[in-house]
């Protein structure tokens, strides 16, 4: 089991609620070491467990060739054995992910927001990412951080050996010292602000990156067009991926509070504007609804877990429960 995390990144209660509850893989993963999870790979002691029809990208030493004599497709012979997992936990740093309205002493439930203090999407989605990799790791499992935001800034090895806790939180605190681009900048047309939001390109570079059949958790804000998460998702699937997608929003973006009259600053370079905030509130929640509704769509039609984060909610009671539920779900279908 990895030492427990810096009080900024787990909090106790966080780690209790989580403690019982056990990460497990959808797909069949190709292990290296003996673990939790089950394996094509065959050994003395492995079990045929089913043939799967082959997509490109798989082992080839597993077609079974009289099955391909009788029917003309190819399939794939699985075995079942317990092996471990690579899990691949990528953390959006763009400029909106800075943005924070919870102030005072707050128990957030993975860091005590201390008077005057912002807890922020980014602060929520680091919790977030340590607590994964803290189950990933005392399952043995390997585990990496990714942090992105118009593309792959930073990635940590796959690895769970002893130092890869701190290696993990070394990166998650990097995130501070990730360019943004400052209020007002300007760019050319084919150019990409430094901390703006670009999910198509991070999902292109992450696949040509992931090889092995991997469990990838996207945490992120999601503020793009919903058609490069769909791209996204369909290219992880493609290649055989697992998914697990949580949205990170703060509860004044869920509600929009703002009254007054107010100058609002865009995070990603998209400057300053004179807004009437009661005037636009009906017309920003039904757009934020759509944009929910697609993400959840989405990622369901895929068969990924998806899972929307109020950043003023504690962290172990939702992850608890939504682990547990994704449990249960892979357990009916095993």
């Amino acid at each position: 089991m990895p030492p427990t995390a810096p009080p900024n990144y787990l909090d106790p209660r966080t780690l209790a609620a989580i403690g019982p509850i056990d990460l497990r893989a959808r797909m069949i993963v190709e292990g290296m070491m003996t673990g939790m999870h089950r394996s094509p790979m065959e050994g003395v002691s492995v079990e045929f467990a089913q043939h799967r029809q082959y997509t490109p990208g798989d082992d080839t030493r597993f077609l079974d060739w009289k099955v391909y004599g009788k029917t003309d497709k190819l399939y794939l012979k699985q075995y079942q054995k317990e092996t471990n997992l690579d899990m691949v936990v990528m953390v959006d740093v763009s400029g909106s992910m800075r943005y924070g309205s919870t102030r005072g002493a707050v128990a957030t439930g993975s860091k005590r927001v201390a008077a005057g203090e912002t807890w922020t999407k980014y602060d929520h989605a680091a919790s977030l990412a340590a607590a994964m990799c803290h189950v990933g790791l005392r399952q043995q499992d390997r585990a990496s951080v990714v942090l992105f935001s118009d593309g792959i800034k930073t990635a940590t090895r796959l690895s769970n050996s002893h130092d890869q806790w701190r290696t993990i939180i070394n990166a998650l605190s990097s995130a501070e010292s990730i360019e943004v681009s400052e209020p007002g900048a300007t760019f050319g047309a084919d150019e990409t602000p430094p901390g703006r939001t670009d999910l198509a390109r991070m999902f292109d570079q992450a696949v040509a990156k992931l090889n092995r059949r991997s469990l990838v958790v996207i945490i992120s804000d999601l503020f793009d067009d919903v058609q490069a998460i769909e791209r996204g998702m369909a290219q992880l699937k493609y290649r055989g991926h697992d998914v697990i997608l949580l949205q990170t929003l703060d509860p004044a973006e869920l509600d929009f509070p703002f009254r007054s009259p107010s100058q609002f600053l865009g995070l990603e370079a998209e400057g300053r504007l004179n807004l009437d905030p009661q005037g636009l509130r009906a017309s920003y929640l039904q757009a934020l609804r759509v944009h929910l509704e697609q993400v959840e769509e989405i990622t369901r039609r895929f068969r990924f877990d998806y899972a929307l984060l109020n950043t003023d909610e504690p962290l172990g009671p939702a992850m608890s429960h939504f682990m547990a539920r994704r449990s249960a779900s892979i357990g009916k279908k095993s």
